[in-house]
């Protein structure tokens, strides 16, 4: 049976939860139970008034001082700043963004955009486009560029910023302001971790999640864990 994480009813139930697991899908999964969708009442979703997951994800990020970003599969997850040097030594095997795009892995529009982003400090995407530089033809695709990034683990999303009406009350959807792991967690954050063999990190997250989660299928903890992005 699949372990029932407590229902979450806040941000701050959301931020302990983070840090009591390591890894946490937002949405439903291949996983059963192993989500904040599956673990969040049903009345906090988009009810008038009330905040819920979407409302949680910037006040739960700072309070678990965790990552953030579409890191499973295209999609939302959050890792904790324990785990999260280790994923990053496994997803990006090993390589700075520098040594991999260096060796072919990265293309040139990767390469502006992460410059850009070295340049201005965290930033919503349309900042990064035009520190960039990107022409309609370059800016093509740029949601896909910026997925490609958060899998590879050099990019992460820092916060959600919200726009406030003349009364102070906040309104719309939220905006992803983004960064790359070393400028929110400081440069010396992945440092100790890169001295690791990218492929022990790995099978130290997969020891975890077999602990977290025993009688889960092990296929699908190895798609949580995903695969080096340098393909090697």
């Amino acid at each position: 049976m699949i372990r029932r994480f407590p229902l979450l009813r806040d941000a701050g139930n959301l931020a302990n939860l983070i840090n009591d697991v390591g890894f946490l899908p937002f949405f439903a999964n291949s996983i059963p139970g192993f989500s904040i969708e599956e673990t969040t009442p049903g009345e906090l979703w988009f009810s008038e008034g009330t905040d819920g997951p979407w409302e949680w994800k910037d006040p739960a990020i700072r309070a678990a001082n965790c990552a953030y970003g579409k890191f499973y599969q295209g999609r939302a997850m959050y890792v904790s700043a324990e785990w999260f040097p280790d994923f990053c030594n496994y997803r990006r095997d090993g390589y700075d963004f520098e040594g991999f795009y260096g060796d072919g892995h990265a293309g040139r529009r990767d390469k502006r955009l992460m410059d850009a982003l070295a340049e201005i400090g965290p930033a919503q995407g349309r900042e990064l486009k035009r520190a960039a530089k990107f022409d309609p033809s370059d800016a093509k695709g740029f949601d896909g560029l910026l997925t490609r990034l958060q899998m590879q683990t050099f990019l992460l999303i820092d916060g959600i910023e919200y726009r406030v009406d003349r009364f102070g009350q906040v309104y719309g959807w939220g905006v992803c302001r983004y960064a790359a792991p070393e400028q929110r967690f400081g440069e010396d954050f992945l440092t100790d971790i890169y001295e690791t063999p990218p492929g022990e990190s790995g099978q130290r997250i997969l020891r975890h999640l077999k602990k977290l989660l025993p009688d889960a299928d092990e296929d699908a903890l190895r798609a949580l864990l995903g695969k080096p992005a340098s393909g090697r």
